[in-house]
């Protein structure tokens, strides 16, 4: 069934352990995964500090980009639910890019995962979404 929701698109959750084994080299001294996902070759892991996204390119999927998106940095946070039919559930952050928070020229940026059917993603929305409340509270006082 995993390989069939990644066939489709769709994340299935990984154990910390297996994600710490596979991509451990990519963490900062200190930081620990919280949890993760992967797609067939794709994967996304949440830590303490940071998401990372790491993308497997090419035929062979050697070639692999690595990139970061700061928790701090997360700003808004919407849920899209799976409906009736074919619909996955959809959820999209929203997070500044550029790198300062709090300057005249902000750049923004959103990423949108998509999740299978009977995933419940709303634990992970909560969780977002408390983060960006956090920080809108950081960066608008």
């Amino acid at each position: 069934m995993a390989l069939l929701n990644g066939l489709l698109g769709n994340y299935s959750e990984v154990s910390v352990q297996e994600l710490h084994n596979q991509y451990g080299s990519f963490l900062m001294p200190q930081e620990k995964i919280q949890m993760g996902f992967k797609l067939v070759r794709d994967t996304f892991i949440f830590t303490d500090d940071r998401l990372i996204l790491i993308d497997h390119q090419g035929v062979t999927g050697k070639k692999t980009r690595v990139a970061s998106i700061h928790l701090d940095s997360i700003y808004e946070v919407t849920m899209e639910t799976a409906g009736t039919g074919f619909e996955d559930s959809e959820l999209t952050i929203h997070y500044i890019s550029s790198p300062y928070y709090k300057s005249n020229n902000v750049q923004t940026s959103t990423y949108t995962f998509e999740f299978g059917k009977r995933f419940n993603v709303k634990p992970i929305y909560v969780a977002l979404v408390s983060i960006a409340q956090q920080n809108n509270k950081k960066l608008n006082s």
